[in-house]
């Protein structure tokens, strides 16, 4: 390559050897979750009259373990890719960088809610979670940013695999475009589990009516993500109605409901009714915390418009 740079190589190998190791742990524990159902089922240790599909808990457990096989998902093909140092893997690190710092927040909420709605935490280790929540957000993404972008490591990529591949001729901004999109789809299967719950322009449709909605929404944004990822103008414009239609609706949907009426609608069993009308949220929060990463979604979209219909792009505009 005949360029003098420091080899990244040693880094390489024990980060991809991190998340291989943590890839497999965490994958190993989503058949290993899918326990719980045992013991909230009937004669099990936490059995309440009402669970089963539908109810809070049993969605909170499907959504963890959708949680763990995605998570695994990601880290074991990142893993491989640090440690045979494909260029891909530093595309692709970024790409889930630039995710993160978009819906690290809403996930981040989710996720202590989870923990703090199913466990039984002591003081010190809720202070503790909270401490390792902001650090994965406000420190880790942005250090991480900084070395993969660097000089050096992005040489050492190079010179071990020379050869591009259609990732890596993929412009940055897109790749994180569709990497949202397809996680849009993955986060549209959870509300089948809380009664199908489905924001339609001030209406909240819930069991096969929202079932249906839910269904008729990931076929389109999967179409629409194939497209946006071959860089096809009628993908874009699509996205744009798509994310405009469903930012809108999830803002006039929840923001005119109550937490009360919103459970109501979903008719979890009364044990759960009872814990979850305590909660200090309200309809609005969730308008938030699901319009947020919508809206900056499309701000990403606009600003991906000067990719798609374009016959070729220069080498600047990838990186």
């Amino acid at each position: 390559m005949g360029e003098d740079f420091k080899d990244r190589r040693v880094i390489l190998v024990l980060i991809g050897g991190f998340l291989l190791l943590s890839g497999v742990v965490i994958g190993f524990f989503g058949p290993l979750e899918m326990y719980c159902f045992y013991l909230f089922s009937e004669g099990g240790r936490f059995h309440y009259e009402g669970f089963g599909f539908g109810s809070f808990m049993f969605g909170n457990i499907a959504a963890q373990i959708i949680g763990y096989y995605l998570i695994a998902a990601v880290c074991v093909p990142l893993g491989y890719g640090h440690l045979t140092a494909r260029r891909w893997a530093r595309k692709l690190t970024l790409t889930l960088l630039w995710f993160w710092v978009v819906f690290g927040i809403p996930l981040i909420v989710v996720f202590l809610f989870t923990l703090f709605s199913s466990k039984e935490l002591s003081i010190i280790a809720g202070l503790a979670a909270l401490v390792i929540a902001g650090l994965a957000y406000f420190v880790a993404p942005w250090l991480l940013m900084r070395f993969y972008r660097s000089r050096d490591v992005r040489l050492t990529f190079e010179m071990r695999d020379p050869k591009p591949s259609w990732i890596d001729d993929l412009p940055q901004p897109v790749l994180v475009l569709g990497t949202l999109l397809l996680f849009f789809i993955v986060v549209l299967h959870i509300p089948i589990f809380f009664s199908g719950i489905f924001p339609f322009f001030g209406l909240l449709l819930v069991d096969l009516a929202g079932i249906m909605m839910i269904d008729v929404s990931i076929f389109c944004l999967a179409g629409l993500t194939w497209g946006v990822l071959k860089l096809k103008p009628w993908a874009w414009w699509g996205s744009l109605v798509y994310l405009s239609l469903l930012t809108v609706s999830v803002a006039v949907t929840f923001s005119q409901y109550s937490l009360a009426d919103i459970l109501s609608r979903m008719r979890f069993p009364p044990t759960e009714i009872g814990f979850l009308d305590g909660l200090p949220f309200h309809g609005f929060h969730l308008a938030l915390a699901l319009g947020v990463p919508l809206l900056i979604t499309l701000g990403l979209l606009v600003f991906s418009k000067r990719y798609f219909g374009r016959p070729s792009l220069n080498s600047s505009d990838k990186a």
